[in-house]
């Protein structure tokens, strides 16, 4: 008599799971989920039902379709944005419900990484004593003036194949410029006048012979 009151209680917890299974109807669930601050598109955003392993992934652009029970939990979670949770109502009238999901950006404050440039404090030791700082501020007042002579000089050399090529290009530009008109006369020009007198004066017109 045991046994079979055992199993005539089975049967009823069995008949009301099914019966309250069936009172939640399934609903095809769709939707749209977004940023809030942009309102774009998430798209690849994870859609589960809570304690279970049934739900979906969004697509490229945020739409997502599946189909759920009334009453379920979906949760929506997605990389650099908080996880939001969504109840699907136990009341509905038809079997679709639609759903404009917003998620809310989360800041996540990663630990403090120092670089090094050197893998061990073994080859940091190295490189520190075998660094080599000047002297004193001697030393380093005529490693400054040596980069100014060498700039100084620079300066003074002829110029090269391709400031000669710029010049000539420039010549060439200035002449297709006043095709069909007359040159401006630089004989009033006091620019040119200027850069004359100061020639004649550095001797640029002695014979050197």
């Amino acid at each position: 008599m045991r046994i079979i009151f055992s199993l005539f209680l089975c049967l009823l917890l069995i008949n009301n799971v099914f019966a309250q299974s069936e009172d939640h109807e399934l609903v095809q669930f769709s939707g749209v989920i977004v940023s809030k601050d942009s309102l774009i598109p998430l798209p690849y955003t994870n859609i589960i039902i809570k304690d279970s392993r049934r739900g979906t992934v969004s697509d490229f652009f945020g739409f997502f379709s599946f189909v759920a029970r009334e009453g379920d939990t979906l949760e929506f979670s997605a990389v650099g944005f908080k996880k939001s949770r969504f109840i699907i109502p136990d009341s509905l009238t038809n079997n679709r419900y639609s759903l404009i999901q917003i998620m809310s950006r989360d800041t996540v404050l990663l630990q403090e990484a120092v670089i090094y440039p050197w893998p061990s404090k073994e080859q940091f030791k190295e490189a520190f004593l075998n660094l080599k700082v000047p002297d004193d501020d001697m030393e380093r007042a005529r490693r400054n003036l040596a980069l100014a002579e060498l700039r100084a000089r620079a300066k003074a050399m002829p110029a090269d194949g391709s400031l000669n090529f710029k010049y000539v290009m420039k010549e060439e530009t200035s002449k297709l410029y006043y095709a069909g008109q007359l040159p401006p006369n630089n004989l009033l020009n006091p620019l040119a006048w200027a850069a004359f007198i100061k020639a004649w004066q550095d001797g640029d017109f002695k014979n050197k012979e």
